[in-house]
């Protein structure tokens, strides 16, 4: 069955019970500044979807050692402002440097593998190492500026996770230890 789509319709879809009418007309609905003349620069690349297939994500982002990052979404391959998006790949019996990303908050969603994620947490006063150990489907927040590492355990199977960051680009800190400020401890 398919229905015929309403992309280009000049009038109103009839709006159901408790849905909003989409209005769809050229120069109105949810971007109407996408089809003006006054369009900001860089619409261009903004005014259409992007797909990127598995096979083409860019190497080219900042790496921390022991991990390998590659960028799908981001300023440079999208246009994205606000939003970077990639894979990070850890061999097996391997673990990161300490780093932090910045001011960009960081969501992770384990694709493959074990990884597990230590950072020191020093909100009871007496700073504790913490690990926290993962399998495919968990995810894990990363707060801005926190100091932490990636560790893949196994000696086998390398550990594939999804990163999502609320910045443009990825922001890497390589630390000397997870204790980014004073004698560590």
């Amino acid at each position: 069955m398919s229905a015929e789509p309403h992309a280009h319709s000049h009038t109103p879809a009839p709006a159901t019970e408790g849905a909003a009418a989409v209005v769809t007309e050229a120069g109105t609905g949810f971007h109407p500044h996408l089809h003006g003349t006054d369009a900001p620069a860089g619409t261009a690349l903004r005014a259409r979807l992007h797909h990127i297939r598995a096979g083409e994500l860019d190497d080219g982002t900042a790496q921390t050692g022991g991990m390998r990052r590659f960028a799908a979404i981001s300023g440079r391959t999208v246009g994205s402002e606000k939003l970077w998006m990639g894979q990070t790949h850890v061999a097996p019996a391997t673990a990161s440097s300490d780093h932090h990303h910045g001011e960009s908050e960081t969501a992770i969603h384990v694709v493959s593998g074990h990884p597990e994620f230590v950072f020191v947490d020093d909100s009871s006063g007496t700073p504790e190492e913490i690990r926290l150990r993962t399998g495919p489907g968990d995810y894990i927040f990363v707060p801005p500026f926190v100091p932490h590492r990636e560790e893949n355990p196994d000696p086998e199977e390398e550990a594939v996770v999804v990163i999502a960051r609320s910045t443009q680009e990825a922001i890497v800190v390589n630390l000397p230890g997870l204790y980014a400020l004073g004698d560590g401890g």
